[in-house]
């Protein structure tokens, strides 16, 4: 079995082709400086055009997740209804290609929630938000972002709770750090409006060598100087592996608390 490396909780772990299935507890884990000995231009640059989604390996979770409900977080001016489901939601739009994938469990014990409907959004490589019914401060007014829906869509579930995305790196914009927002519903009720982080040094390897994001001045705020970001950081940052063929995957496990 070919054996992958992730990249997890300020620690890199070396862990087998499919995360088996567990049901542990919390565990204290001490959050230390990550380090990646990666490149931007490890990465394909343009979006995901030459990337299909179903030939990549599988997403590779925690074996040991942090059983723990996921903190609940401002939906934010920059959503919009009506978002179509979709695996890739980059609409041909240019960035960093990411496999994103997310694991929603009950967070008392850790069993798979099937048929949740899980929606995301988040920027582009220039740190705007589309949509025409998104705030002008998320847009900025800019036409080509007004006229799609870029970067947001929405799936359920597999029986074993999880949902994969093809998206880009998202880009940064003044006063946060990048993140992924999503929302998540079962049967209509939403159970959970959450945000998903980045590890600030791989955001540094991306915004300045990689050539669809480092024409851009340097962000403003980091993860420590971001005022929305949880104080338990570490469960809401993405584990993150370098896949063959210059694409990057994104793994989180969600814990819903009802």
């Amino acid at each position: 079995m070919k054996r992958r490396t992730l990249m997890l909780g300020g620690a890199t772990i070396v862990a087998s082709l499919v995360a088996a299935p567990a049901f542990w507890p919390r565990r204290q884990i001490v959050v230390a400086a990550r380090t990646f000995d990666w490149k931007g231009t490890d990465f394909l640059s343009g979006g995901t055009r030459s990337v299909a989604l179903e030939k990549l390996p599988a997403p590779l979770f925690r074996t040991r997740p942090n059983c723990v409900a996921t903190n609940a977080q401002t939906l934010g001016p920059c959503h919009v209804n009506d978002i179509p489901a979709r695996q890739d939601v980059t609409e041909g739009k240019a960035g960093l290609p990411l496999r994103l994938a997310v694991r929603i469990v009950h967070a008392a014990d850790c069993r798979p929630v099937e048929n949740a409907d899980i929606e995301i959004w988040h920027t582009d490589h220039r740190g705007i938000y589309s949509g025409r019914e998104a705030a002008n401060m998320c847009t900025l007014d800019d036409a080509a972002a007004i006229s799609g829906l870029a970067f947001r869509g929405r799936q359920l579930t597999d029986a074993a709770g999880q949902a994969s995305f093809l998206t880009v790196y998202p880009g940064w914009y003044k006063g946060r750090t990048p993140h992924v927002h999503c929302r998540i519903l079962a049967e209509g009720r939403e159970l959970l409006v959450s945000q998903i982080y980045f590890d600030d040094a791989l955001s540094d390897i991306v915004y300045g060598g990689h050539t669809d994001y480092r024409r851009r001045p340097p962000r403003d705020t980091r993860n420590d100087q971001d005022g929305l970001i949880p104080q338990d950081a570490v469960d809401h940052i993405f584990d993150f592996e370098k896949l063959d063929g210059g694409v990057l995957s994104a793994t989180i496990t969600i814990g819903l608390s009802s």
